[in-house]
């Protein structure tokens, strides 16, 4: 079986604060860096140890250089940086694997249960939706994974992120790794972490994968809210965009990969 696994950081353990994200600030950055890769290594051994007989991660946060690779399993492979390719926090992905498996993401633009939650862009985008359903990372790059006929068995992240995938699909194993709290987070061990995702994923690729595969919508009615009129105005020039106010542009299409596409070059 061949799993798939898409880490982001703002929904690891302990994490409350933009530098603890950035490799720009290496006294805050590192210690997270470290805490991603331990979380991303419980998963991914944990997928091998329910039967993965391949293994690829994507780096999907910031650069997408910021797994300490030499802590991750041997039989994993890793996507590092950004091709450019519509799929985006989920590259390389196809309909050869079983399983995709996210680790460190967090809630939706506007949510008020992770200090840095955002979609995307936290600093362009205030909102995306779906047929007027607001859209985080997980819910965008699950349905795309659900496009290849592949599975989201696991998440690991906030708390209301959780919430958000049990809404979505109650048959996603989920792992809470912290609350927020206005600009305040509340946090477990980062060993407790640990353990729940390593038996949170081997729970999951133990269990029928198929009923973590996510229905697509038939009619595709999707949006962008930007914080800046000037991006709407250029993304509004996108074949079949259309500007729906000053900061929101709008797309509609019935194939979801056309969707991810106009996503890329819109933000």
């Amino acid at each position: 079986m061949k799993v798939y696994i898409s880490a982001d950081i703002e929904g690891i353990t302990g994490i409350g604060h933009w530098n603890e994200t950035d490799k720009g600030f290496p006294n805050d950055y590192s210690w997270f860096q470290k805490q991603m890769t331990a979380e991303v290594s419980a998963a991914a051994e944990a997928a091998i140890e329910a039967g993965a007989t391949e293994l690829l991660i994507k780096d999907a946060h910031d650069s997408g250089r910021n797994l300490i690779l030499d802590q991750l399993p041997e039989l994993a492979r890793v996507v590092r940086g950004w091709a450019g390719h519509p799929l985006s926090m989920i590259q390389e992905l196809d309909d050869s694997f079983g399983a995709i498996v996210f680790v460190g993401y967090h809630s939706r633009a506007g949510q008020n249960s992770n200090s840095l939650a955002h979609t995307m862009s936290s600093s362009r985008i205030a909102r995306m939706t779906l047929n007027g359903q607001d859209m985080s990372e997980f819910y965008l790059h699950a349905l795309a994974a659900s496009y290849y006929g592949v599975p989201a068995v696991f998440v690991s992240g906030d708390a209301g992120l959780c919430e958000e995938v049990r809404e979505i699909n109650s048959n996603i194993t989920t792992v809470a790794t912290i609350r927020g709290e206005g600009n305040s987070v509340i946090t477990q061990h980062p060993a407790r972490s640990i353990k729940m995702i390593s038996e949170g994923v081997t729970k999951a690729l133990n269990g029928d994968l198929s009923l973590g595969l996510l229905k697509i919508p038939q009619d595709l009615d999707f949006s962008i809210e930007f914080k800046k009129h000037q991006d709407t105005y250029r993304a509004a020039f996108y074949p079949g965009a259309s500007m729906r106010d000053p900061l929101t542009v709008g797309f509609k299409t019935s194939d979801y990969f056309e969707l991810l596409r106009f996503n890329l070059f819109a933000y």
